[in-house]
């Protein structure tokens, strides 16, 4: 039998005893999970400069070591995460309605628990802690498979979790991490039918697409993030800069970084050349069509790839355009249907927008940054759901659930 099979088995064992754990003992482990972190951030924090300076060695892009890395804070954070799941309502055994038939049965839906829950995500170890916190208070095991940059990170994450759980007489398979990085597991775990409910992959491009193109267990897309900005003719010039660079910069190698600037082209002249040298002064290299090449120096001509691409870096894609509806257009065509924003101050072209994008966020007059399930309150997130299916959106507690029926009878026969 495969170590992967194994995990399973214990997997689906342990998810019965999640499934009808009480509220008050899920919210017990996390606690104690948040304490169990600080108290070995040494450990993580060591674990973790080995997984980085290895990623240094293999000559990773920057924006990927910022993910991959851990500091003190960002350990707290994740403790504070752990805190937070744990003071939010617990979603499972909600009856979300209850009525009576006319034949005396009464017909009620409970969420429940989704059961087994697989993760495969790359580069950044502070999702195994999000991913442990919000399975474990939706009731479900988790088994995760994270890329082999932060294996020693993850690994000792998830090593305390499991020691946690066992001294609070829970199975150490409520959480479990595969250890082998190689393909072979990632496509193992594609088919692990019988085992695993469903499936979420979060990273990029790639690890996305090779997901739900191969998995034959149910599949949740996350994460692809070509986001864009539009700033219309109307716009508050210094109140578009600041998004757009806050959108950009703060953290580039997240899948809600702004990819991507359109700007009416009335307000070009002036707006064009200030947000270029403004983005190039912190090291963003800005990809135009041939109005932005004329505008801002030392701007290169995009590619038709390049108004496609998430590219996670210091990197912008910028056009010039007509109005809105060329903007809506080229929005259409090259979302991946994750966060989309307008700044306006036209109220008429901000409920177009709202209404003519289909994305799992759209915003008018702030930052793409803020697609995140702690910042739009929900607490942490296992991560943002593109699709229309079951969830959409910052994938919190509820997301993380079913449902079914429940009928109550006193004898009634179908006739």
């Amino acid at each position: 039998m495969s170590e992967l099979l194994e995990m399973g088995k214990k997997a689906k064992q342990a998810a019965i005893t999640l499934s009808t754990l009480p509220t008050p003992v899920k919210n017990v482990v996390l606690l104690k999970s948040a304490e169990a972190l600080i108290e070995g951030m040494d450990k993580i924090l060591l674990a973790n400069q080995k997984d980085v300076e290895a990623a240094k060695v293999a000559g990773v892009r920057s924006a990927f070591i910022d993910r991959l890395t851990l500091t003190e804070q960002r350990i707290l954070s994740m403790a504070e995460g752990l805190r937070q799941v744990a003071s939010f309502d617990d979603p499972v055994g909600e009856v979300t309605f209850m009525k009576t038939l006319d034949n005396g049965l009464i017909i009620g839906q409970k969420r429940v628990a989704m059961g087994v829950i697989g993760i495969i995500f790359e580069a950044r170890p502070n999702v195994t802690a999000d991913a442990f916190g919000l399975c474990l208070k939706a009731g479900s095991a988790v088994i995760l498979r994270g890329g082999k940059e932060a294996i020693g990170s993850n690994k000792i994450i998830v090593e305390i979790f499991q020691q946690t759980l066992q001294k609070q007489g829970l199975p150490k398979e409520c959480v479990q991490i595969v250890k082998d990085t190689s393909r072979e597991t990632a496509n193992e775990m594609m088919r692990l039918n019988g085992y695993l409910d469903v499936l979420i992959p979060r990273g990029g491009a790639g690890l996305i697409k090779n997901v739900v193109e191969n998995s034959t267990v149910p599949v949740i897309q996350t994460g692809i993030g070509n986001c864009h900005i539009y700033v219309d003719e109307s716009a508050d010039l210094q109140k578009a800069a600041n998004i757009v660079i806050n959108a950009k910069t703060q953290r580039p190698g997240v899948c809600n970084a702004c990819e991507s600037l359109l700007v009416h082209k009335n307000i070009a002249q002036k707006f064009m050349p200030e947000i270029g040298k403004a983005l190039q002064s912190k090291n963003v290299e800005i990809r135009g069509d041939n109005s932005t090449m004329e505008l801002v120096e030392g701007a290169v001509l995009a590619t038709e790839q390049d108004w496609a691409t998430e590219y996670e870096d210091y990197i912008i894609s910028a056009k010039v355009v007509e109005n809105i509806d060329e903007a809506i257009e080229h929005i259409r065509k090259y979302t991946t249907g994750h966060s989309e924003a307008i700044v306006t101050e036209n109220y008429t072209n901000a409920q177009r927008f709202l209404n003519e994008i289909d994305a799992a966020a759209v915003y008018v007059n702030a930052s793409t940054r803020f697609t995140d399930g702690g910042q739009f309150g929900f607490g942490a997130e296992i991560g943002i759901s593109t699709q229309k299916l079951h969830a959409r959106g910052p994938m919190g507690l509820k997301e993380l659930t079913t449902t079914k029926y429940i009928i109550y009878g006193n004898g009634q026969i179908r006739e």
